[in-house]
């Protein structure tokens, strides 16, 4: 549980924060502060008793995370400094100054508050508004997508994706794995990836209907990498293939919800995602957005136009009447 200092000097559990820390007014000038009227932040009253203590970049920064609460919820760290004008390292600041470990404990908070209020706009929970059935539940789960994707770029995540990325760039030949939900995020990765492979590298898929059998495997060994994807409760074949590859030499990458899943004990490289969703199913939002995000990482390392070898395949694949064109 994440506790923050409140303005009493004492270390209360987050959700105590949230229920008590309302925003109010400052005594301070309004050509100082800036805000005046705005929608509530779960942090809103720590940031306006500490405001005139701040040094002036934190001060900048503190007012950033008083207009904007929905931002710090839903943009990456860099996103939010860029925007107030600011260094990453003077939002990292702050999230100390206020006596968290970090900024994306910070960034937590607001998502949090954005999920269960709306971030000071009427509660999405409730009722549904303006007659429209479905309001509510449509509202809350787009917010936590957005806010578990958003999550992605920060800092901390950014530099395992750069990590995972080198892996893929430097690889000999690509594999993707995965079993139930986790399957379809493979096949995702297999499909764009496909777009850099060249000369002898082949992006294949491994198991289930649609992929290669498991003996595409059998040649695979250093120099190669495999990204498994799994997600709690985790399938015994991703697992036990991931293992055995890794005892191949293969470099075994992962994108998984848990830094103690079976298949982050297996991996050189781990992504962690998030599955958790507002309704009564996991989502793979956030791991498909990864598997984009890395081959955005890659394609920037390596020497093969990838933008030009997606237009000559559709172009190809036109030819061949795949497309549906209007009638003329």
């Amino acid at each position: 549980m994440i506790e923050i200092e409140s303005p009493l000097g004492i270390y209360e559990p987050v959700q105590f924060q949230l229920l008590h820390c309302h925003h109010r007014r400052s005594n301070l000038p309004s050509g100082e502060m800036g805000y005046g009227r705005m929608e509530q932040g779960p942090l809103a009253e720590l940031l306006v008793e500490r405001f005139e203590n701040m040094p002036p970049q934190l001060r900048v920064a503190a007012r950033f995370v008083l207009d904007h609460p929905k931002d710090v919820a839903l943009m990456s760290m860099r996103e939010q400094a860029h925007q107030a004008g600011v260094s990453h390292s003077t939002m990292m600041r702050l999230a100390r100054w206020l006596g968290l470990e970090g900024y994306e404990d910070m960034r937590s908070l607001y998502a949090r508050a954005l999920r269960e209020t709306g971030a000071g706009e009427p509660a999405r929970h409730g009722a549904d508004q303006g007659g429209v059935p479905g309001y509510s539940t449509a509202g809350v789960v787009a917010d936590t997508l957005a806010a578990q994707v958003s999550s992605l770029g920060e800092y901390g995540n950014a530099s395992q994706f750069i990590a995972v990325a080198d892996l893929l760039a430097r690889s000999r030949n690509l594999f993707g794995l995965g079993s139930g939900s986790g399957y379809p995020v493979a096949s995702h990765f297999v499909h764009i990836m496909s777009f850099l492979a060249g000369g002898d590298r082949k992006v294949t898929l491994v198991g289930e209907i649609g992929g290669h059998g498991l003996d595409a495997l059998q040649g695979a060994g250093r120099g190669d990498v495999l990204l498994a994807v799994g997600m709690s409760p985790y399938e015994r074949m991703t697992i036990d293939v991931a293992r055995q590859s890794a005892r191949q030499g293969v470099g075994v990458v992962a994108i998984t919800d848990s830094s103690v899943s079976p298949l982050a004990r297996i991996a050189r490289e781990t992504i962690i995602v998030t599955a958790n969703s507002q309704s009564f199913f996991r989502s793979m939002a956030p791991a498909f957005a990864a598997v984009e995000l890395l081959a955005a990482l890659t394609a920037a390392q390596s020497e093969v136009n990838a933008a030009e070898r997606v237009r000559q395949s559709e172009e190809q694949l036109a030819a061949f009447g795949i497309y549906w064109k209007p009638p003329r």
